[in-house]
């Protein structure tokens, strides 16, 4: 489920803003995360990922995340379906060679904000 999460959120950082964390002199570090599951998945049944900003602070960010099944054949956006699992996620952007906390960059934190909800 963690690299569902992972997957998720850098798949969409990167599709969104053309941004590639292995070449950006900044990085998102996780410096928490956590998942309750609920139900089993069945391979090899899509997964769909499902993914709101919880928190945005100045230099980090809290993500959550839900994993759902479909059946093969099944629209993915189908409401009913039930939640496999929850978690949650922080990244902490800091600077690649000092390692030490800078501000989100511009174009994530406007990503960001199109899939910020109240927590």
């Amino acid at each position: 489920f963690y690299e569902f999460f992972d997957a998720a959120i850098n798949g969409w950082i990167i599709t969104s803003t053309g941004i590639y964390p292995q070449t950006a002199p900044w990085l998102g570090v996780v410096a928490e995360s956590g998942c309750r599951y609920f139900s089993d998945l069945r391979f090899p049944d899509p997964l769909v990922i499902g993914l709101a900003v919880a928190r945005l602070g100045h230099t980090s960010v809290r993500y959550r995340l839900g994993v759902f099944q479909t059946a093969h054949g099944e629209p993915p956006g189908d409401a009913t379906r039930p939640i496999a699992a929850l978690g949650h996620w922080v990244h902490v952007y800091v600077d690649r060679a000092s390692r030490r906390p800078v501000p989100i960059p511009d174009a994530i934190r406007a990503l960001l904000e199109t899939a910020r909800i109240e927590d």
